[in-house]
């Protein structure tokens, strides 16, 4: 006879493929009905941006119509992100479960315009999404996700001065360009920047987040020093182009996250073609080619995705819609998409290890 314990027993050799663990054990089964032959379930998966979404589905339904008198099977989908576990000398911040570094060694090559996409991919697939802009010499973040105008409310509490984070495309963020004027230049030293960071961090009502995404300005200095000593990361990306010059200083921002004992995600390699508008079909490799993949090998750690460089791309950013929003069918968006995927799936792996 069909009975929720033999579905169970039916699905126990079916694993997560990133966890490498049996869905069942993992108690990501839930809800097991049958009624005439026809069952169902809930598959609860660690993220809702899961890249293997759709084979763990699959691999489910396969395994329940193996057994006799199952006239139909349904899946019902839904997520719950685990939380990074705490440390004793790092600071969580409240209600938020992850928190991601995105980073470069150097300037230009793409880092806030990749943290906004992944922000928006990941808010896009459902989940619940932060943005703090932690460039505070060069606050871009606003005008990629068309908030410059927009004010930062303060509520006094008593705690302290408590900033509510601005919201559009799906997600929350602060960002230095709220409190200063848009030519105003951002003059302080270390202990002004650590200041004003950790501000960002623990005196904003973020609210619950499954991840909040932090856009590092580039080099290896003051912000990454306290982010890193201040909040359990969940991981560090790193942002490249193809280029020997940026290669080399990715190198040093990476070694300086795994010094610091913070996991690294993966690497990114932007701009990697350039694909003309009038001639989608070719593309050309303005800055080289095969240079992320190269250093992830020798460096031993994953290439999260290679994104194109698109006139698009860019014209979004100035109009304050990523791309992912603004063409999600584009080269660049579909890349995006697949590495904010990659990124929670990583994460994922790494709260439940």
């Amino acid at each position: 006879m069909l009975t929720q314990e033999s579905i169970l027993e039916i699905l126990k050799p079916v694993q997560d493929p990133e966890l490498q663990k049996s869905l069942v054990e993992l108690n990501m089964i839930r809800n097991v009905s049958v009624e005439d032959g026809n069952v169902s379930f809930t598959l609860v998966l660690t993220t809702p941006a899961c890249p293997l979404r759709e084979f763990i589905v699959e691999d489910c339904e396969k395994a329940v119509k193996q057994l006799e008198g199952v006239k139909s099977v349904t899946v019902d989908v839904t997520a719950e992100t685990p939380q990074q576990k705490p440390l004793p000398d790092r600071q969580s911040v409240n209600q938020v479960k992850n928190i991601i570094a995105i980073s470069s060694g150097k300037g230009g090559v793409g880092k806030s315009s990749v943290s906004v996409n992944v922000a928006v991919a990941l808010a896009q697939s459902g989940a619940k999404v932060g943005l703090l802009d932690a460039d505070i010499y060069g606050p871009n973040a606003p005008t990629m996700l068309g908030l410059n105008d927009v004010p930062i409310n303060v509520e006094k509490s008593p705690q302290g001065d408590i900033l509510q984070p601005a919201f559009n495309h799906g997600i929350k963020m602060v960002s230095m360009g709220f409190l200063i004027n848009p030519d105003q230049p951002v003059m302080w030293r270390g202990p002004m920047l650590n200041g004003i960071i950790r501000q960002f961090l623990y005196q904003v009502n973020w609210g619950e987040l499954d991840y909040l995404i932090v856009d590092m300005p580039p080099g290896t200095g003051d912000a990454q020093l306290t982010l890193a000593q201040s909040v359990p990361l969940a991981g560090a990306v790193i942002v490249t182009t193809p280029q020997n010059v940026s290669l080399q200083d990715a190198r040093r921002g990476l070694k300086m996250f795994e010094q610091l004992g913070i996991n690294i995600l993966g690497i990114v390699e932007n701009m990697s073609y350039f694909i003309p508008p009038d001639m989608p079909d070719k593309s050309y490799d303005l800055f080289g080619s095969g240079g992320g993949e190269k250093a992830s090998k020798e460096l031993n750690v994953p290439l999260l995705g290679c994104i194109p460089l698109e006139i698009s791309l860019r014209e979004g950013g100035d109009r304050g819609i990523p791309i992912v929003a603004l063409q999600p069918q584009s080269a660049s968006a579909q890349a995006l998409k697949k590495i904010a995927q990659q990124i929670a799936g990583k994460v994922s792996v790494m709260a439940l290890r």
